[in-house]
Protein backbone atom coordinates (compact mmCIF):
# COMPACT_ATOMS: atom_id res chain seq x y z
CA UNK A 1 0.00 0.00 0.00
CA UNK A 2 2.12 3.43 -1.28
CA UNK A 3 2.41 6.40 1.38
CA UNK A 4 1.36 4.08 4.06
CA UNK A 5 3.09 2.77 7.34
CA UNK A 6 1.96 -0.50 8.73
CA UNK A 7 2.20 -1.22 12.34
CA UNK A 8 2.28 -4.81 13.40
CA UNK A 9 1.31 -6.02 16.75
CA UNK A 10 1.54 -9.53 17.45
CA UNK A 11 -0.54 -10.76 19.84
CA UNK A 12 0.21 -14.48 21.02
CA UNK A 13 4.16 -15.61 21.77
CA UNK A 14 4.09 -17.67 18.10
CA UNK A 15 3.27 -14.63 16.52
CA UNK A 16 6.13 -12.89 17.91
CA UNK A 17 8.34 -15.17 17.19
CA UNK A 18 7.18 -15.31 13.53
CA UNK A 19 7.98 -11.54 13.43
CA UNK A 20 11.30 -12.03 14.61
CA UNK A 21 12.38 -14.60 12.01
CA UNK A 22 10.70 -12.78 9.20
CA UNK A 23 12.44 -9.81 9.96
CA UNK A 24 15.69 -11.33 10.11
CA UNK A 25 15.73 -13.22 7.20
CA UNK A 26 14.07 -10.06 5.20
CA UNK A 27 17.35 -8.04 6.34
CA UNK A 28 19.72 -11.24 5.00
CA UNK A 29 17.35 -10.44 1.86
CA UNK A 30 18.59 -7.24 1.35
CA UNK A 31 22.15 -7.06 2.66
CA UNK A 32 22.92 -10.26 0.94
CA UNK A 33 22.39 -8.61 -2.71
CA UNK A 34 25.77 -7.78 -1.68
CA UNK A 35 29.20 -9.15 -0.57
CA UNK A 36 31.12 -5.85 0.98
CA UNK A 37 32.76 -7.02 4.26
CA UNK A 38 30.13 -5.35 5.75
CA UNK A 39 27.24 -6.39 4.26
CA UNK A 40 28.51 -10.27 5.19
CA UNK A 41 29.34 -9.29 8.72
CA UNK A 42 25.42 -7.78 8.86
CA UNK A 43 24.00 -11.13 7.05
CA UNK A 44 26.02 -13.48 9.11
CA UNK A 45 24.76 -11.46 12.51
CA UNK A 46 21.32 -12.10 10.96
CA UNK A 47 22.26 -15.43 10.56
CA UNK A 48 22.86 -16.13 14.17
CA UNK A 49 20.22 -14.52 15.80
CA UNK A 50 17.85 -16.71 13.55
CA UNK A 51 19.97 -19.79 14.90
CA UNK A 52 19.91 -18.34 18.50
CA UNK A 53 15.53 -17.94 17.91
CA UNK A 54 15.29 -21.76 16.59
CA UNK A 55 17.22 -22.69 19.56
CA UNK A 56 15.59 -20.79 22.32
CA UNK A 57 11.85 -22.63 21.92
CA UNK A 58 10.36 -25.36 19.48
CA UNK A 59 9.74 -22.72 16.79
CA UNK A 60 9.74 -26.02 14.09
CA UNK A 61 7.03 -27.30 15.84
CA UNK A 62 5.05 -24.52 15.93
CA UNK A 63 5.32 -23.89 12.33
CA UNK A 64 4.50 -26.83 11.80
CA UNK A 65 1.09 -26.51 14.19
CA UNK A 66 0.39 -23.20 12.49
CA UNK A 67 0.78 -24.88 8.63
CA UNK A 68 -1.80 -27.95 9.53
CA UNK A 69 -4.09 -25.26 10.90
CA UNK A 70 -3.92 -23.30 7.29
CA UNK A 71 -4.09 -26.39 5.38
CA UNK A 72 -7.21 -27.62 7.27
CA UNK A 73 -8.81 -24.19 6.33
CA UNK A 74 -7.62 -24.67 3.12
CA UNK A 75 -9.33 -27.85 2.73
CA UNK A 76 -12.42 -26.65 3.64
CA UNK A 77 -12.69 -24.17 0.93
CA UNK A 78 -12.42 -26.09 -1.54
CA UNK A 79 -16.54 -26.41 -2.73
CA UNK A 80 -16.83 -22.38 -1.98
CA UNK A 81 -17.60 -21.44 -5.59
CA UNK A 82 -16.04 -17.63 -4.40
CA UNK A 83 -12.56 -19.64 -4.12
CA UNK A 84 -9.85 -19.80 -6.65
CA UNK A 85 -9.15 -23.46 -7.07
CA UNK A 86 -5.95 -23.54 -9.02
CA UNK A 87 -4.42 -20.50 -6.76
CA UNK A 88 -5.76 -22.87 -3.36
CA UNK A 89 -4.57 -26.06 -4.59
CA UNK A 90 -1.12 -24.25 -5.00
CA UNK A 91 -0.80 -22.57 -1.63
CA UNK A 92 -2.29 -26.12 -0.07
CA UNK A 93 0.19 -28.09 -2.38
CA UNK A 94 3.05 -26.05 -0.46
CA UNK A 95 2.20 -26.41 2.56
CA UNK A 96 2.15 -29.83 2.22
CA UNK A 97 5.62 -29.89 0.54
CA UNK A 98 6.84 -27.67 3.65
CA UNK A 99 5.07 -30.21 6.57
CA UNK A 100 6.55 -33.20 4.75
CA UNK A 101 10.37 -31.59 5.22
CA UNK A 102 9.60 -29.95 8.95
CA UNK A 103 8.20 -33.54 9.96
CA UNK A 104 11.01 -35.03 9.35
CA UNK A 105 12.79 -36.06 12.22
CA UNK A 106 16.30 -35.86 10.65
CA UNK A 107 15.35 -32.31 9.85
CA UNK A 108 17.32 -29.80 12.12
CA UNK A 109 17.43 -26.30 10.98
CA UNK A 110 20.66 -24.50 11.42
CA UNK A 111 22.89 -27.35 11.69
CA UNK A 112 25.52 -25.94 9.39
CA UNK A 113 26.34 -23.02 11.30
CA UNK A 114 26.23 -25.09 14.60
CA UNK A 115 28.74 -27.38 13.39
CA UNK A 116 31.08 -24.75 11.70
CA UNK A 117 34.37 -23.79 13.33
CA UNK A 118 34.75 -20.35 11.77
CA UNK A 119 31.02 -19.50 12.92
CA UNK A 120 31.38 -21.06 16.55
CA UNK A 121 34.12 -18.84 16.56
CA UNK A 122 32.43 -15.56 15.81
CA UNK A 123 29.37 -16.54 17.92
CA UNK A 124 31.40 -16.67 20.95
CA UNK A 125 32.84 -13.04 20.40
CA UNK A 126 30.03 -11.00 18.91
CA UNK A 127 28.66 -10.32 22.30
CA UNK A 128 31.49 -8.29 23.30
CA UNK A 129 31.65 -5.11 22.00
CA UNK A 130 33.83 -4.73 19.10
CA UNK A 131 34.69 -8.15 19.60
CA UNK A 132 34.95 -9.19 16.14
CA UNK A 133 37.70 -6.70 15.30
CA UNK A 134 40.72 -8.00 12.99
CA UNK A 135 42.83 -8.64 15.96
CA UNK A 136 40.12 -10.49 17.93
CA UNK A 137 39.81 -12.52 15.18
CA UNK A 138 42.00 -12.90 12.39
CA UNK A 139 40.10 -15.51 10.76
CA UNK A 140 37.10 -14.26 10.16
CA UNK A 141 39.49 -11.03 8.72
CA UNK A 142 41.04 -13.37 6.30
CA UNK A 143 37.51 -14.68 5.56
CA UNK A 144 36.16 -11.33 4.52
CA UNK A 145 39.08 -10.43 2.18
CA UNK A 146 38.64 -14.01 0.47
CA UNK A 147 36.29 -13.11 -3.17
CA UNK A 148 33.11 -11.95 -2.93
CA UNK A 149 31.99 -15.17 -4.64
CA UNK A 150 33.93 -17.21 -1.96
CA UNK A 151 31.48 -15.85 0.59
CA UNK A 152 28.53 -16.25 -1.10
CA UNK A 153 29.06 -20.06 -1.08
CA UNK A 154 29.79 -20.25 2.56
CA UNK A 155 26.31 -18.05 2.91
CA UNK A 156 23.89 -20.45 0.77
CA UNK A 157 25.87 -23.50 2.57
CA UNK A 158 24.97 -21.74 5.53
CA UNK A 159 21.50 -20.99 5.39
CA UNK A 160 20.13 -23.87 2.80
CA UNK A 161 18.83 -25.72 5.87
CA UNK A 162 17.19 -22.71 7.22
CA UNK A 163 15.33 -22.62 3.49
CA UNK A 164 11.87 -24.64 5.38
CA UNK A 165 12.14 -22.26 8.41
CA UNK A 166 11.86 -19.25 6.11
CA UNK A 167 9.35 -20.33 3.20
CA UNK A 168 6.96 -21.44 6.22
CA UNK A 169 7.38 -18.27 7.86
CA UNK A 170 6.35 -16.64 4.88
CA UNK A 171 3.73 -18.64 4.06
CA UNK A 172 2.06 -18.36 7.23
CA UNK A 173 2.30 -14.93 8.05
CA UNK A 174 1.02 -14.15 4.62
CA UNK A 175 -2.25 -15.90 4.87
CA UNK A 176 -2.76 -14.51 8.38
CA UNK A 177 -2.07 -11.02 6.83
CA UNK A 178 -4.79 -11.78 4.79
CA UNK A 179 -7.23 -13.34 6.67
CA UNK A 180 -9.06 -9.57 7.24
CA UNK A 181 -9.63 -7.07 5.46
CA UNK A 182 -8.65 -2.96 7.24
CA UNK A 183 -11.40 -1.21 8.35
CA UNK A 184 -12.03 2.83 8.87
CA UNK A 185 -11.51 4.03 12.67
CA UNK A 186 -10.79 6.96 14.63
CA UNK A 187 -9.35 7.56 17.87
CA UNK A 188 -11.00 10.20 19.93
CA UNK A 189 -7.75 12.21 21.38
CA UNK A 190 -5.78 9.94 20.19
CA UNK A 191 -7.26 6.77 22.05
CA UNK A 192 -8.96 3.76 20.84
CA UNK A 193 -9.74 0.46 22.77
CA UNK A 194 -11.66 -2.76 21.35
CA UNK A 195 -12.75 -5.81 22.85
CA UNK A 196 -11.99 -9.44 20.95
CA UNK A 197 -14.65 -11.48 21.02
CA UNK A 198 -14.36 -14.82 22.54
CA UNK A 199 -15.08 -16.88 19.48
CA UNK A 200 -12.24 -15.66 17.31
CA UNK A 201 -8.66 -15.85 18.28
CA UNK A 202 -7.23 -12.34 17.05
CA UNK A 203 -3.56 -13.25 16.57
CA UNK A 204 -2.30 -10.19 14.71
CA UNK A 205 -3.65 -6.61 14.73
CA UNK A 206 -2.10 -4.15 12.33
CA UNK A 207 -2.94 -0.52 12.24
CA UNK A 208 -2.25 1.41 8.78
CA UNK A 209 -1.23 5.26 9.25
CA UNK A 210 -0.71 8.04 5.98
CA UNK A 211 3.37 8.01 6.14
CA UNK A 212 2.79 11.73 6.53
CA UNK A 213 0.76 11.48 9.78
CA UNK A 214 2.09 12.79 12.61
CA UNK A 215 1.12 10.11 14.74
CA UNK A 216 2.34 6.26 15.81
CA UNK A 217 0.64 3.99 17.74
CA UNK A 218 1.90 1.77 20.31
CA UNK A 219 -0.41 -1.20 20.89
CA UNK A 220 -0.83 -3.39 23.77
CA UNK A 221 -3.40 -6.27 23.98
CA UNK A 222 -4.28 -9.35 25.69
CA UNK A 223 -6.59 -12.59 24.90
CA UNK A 224 -9.88 -10.04 25.58
CA UNK A 225 -9.18 -6.88 24.19
CA UNK A 226 -6.71 -4.01 22.35
CA UNK A 227 -6.00 -0.59 23.21
CA UNK A 228 -4.37 1.76 20.65
CA UNK A 229 -2.31 4.97 21.76
CA UNK A 230 -1.42 7.15 19.08
CA UNK A 231 1.53 9.07 19.86
CA UNK A 232 3.50 12.56 18.66
CA UNK A 233 6.99 12.79 18.64
CA UNK A 234 8.44 16.62 18.07
CA UNK A 235 12.36 15.81 18.73
CA UNK A 236 13.55 12.85 19.84
CA UNK A 237 15.19 13.73 22.89
CA UNK A 238 11.37 14.55 24.60
CA UNK A 239 9.27 12.19 25.50
CA UNK A 240 6.50 11.85 23.09
CA UNK A 241 2.81 12.33 24.39
CA UNK A 242 -0.39 11.06 23.15
CA UNK A 243 -1.95 12.77 20.34
CA UNK A 244 -5.01 15.36 21.64
CA UNK A 245 -6.67 15.58 18.26
CA UNK A 246 -8.80 12.67 16.80
CA UNK A 247 -7.15 10.19 14.38
CA UNK A 248 -8.49 8.34 11.29
CA UNK A 249 -6.87 5.09 10.73
CA UNK A 250 -7.27 1.41 8.98
CA UNK A 251 -7.65 -1.44 11.47
CA UNK A 252 -7.00 -4.64 10.31
CA UNK A 253 -7.61 -7.83 12.97
CA UNK A 254 -5.95 -10.84 11.59
CA UNK A 255 -7.52 -13.92 12.92
CA UNK A 256 -7.07 -17.49 10.93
Amino acid sequence: MQNTIIYEQPLNERMRNFLRLEHLFNHIEFRSQDTLEWDCRSTLESLLEINDLLSRSDLKGELIKELERHSLMLTSLKDNPAVDENRLNSINNDICDLLIKLRDNGYQPGTQLKNDELVTSIKQRISIPGGTCSFDLPRFHYWLNQPGITRKQDFIKWSTDLEPIKKSIYIALDMVRNSAHPTKEKAETGFYQKPIESTLSCQLIRVFLPSVSRYYPEISGGKHRFTIRFMEESTTDSRPTQAENDVDFKLQCCSL
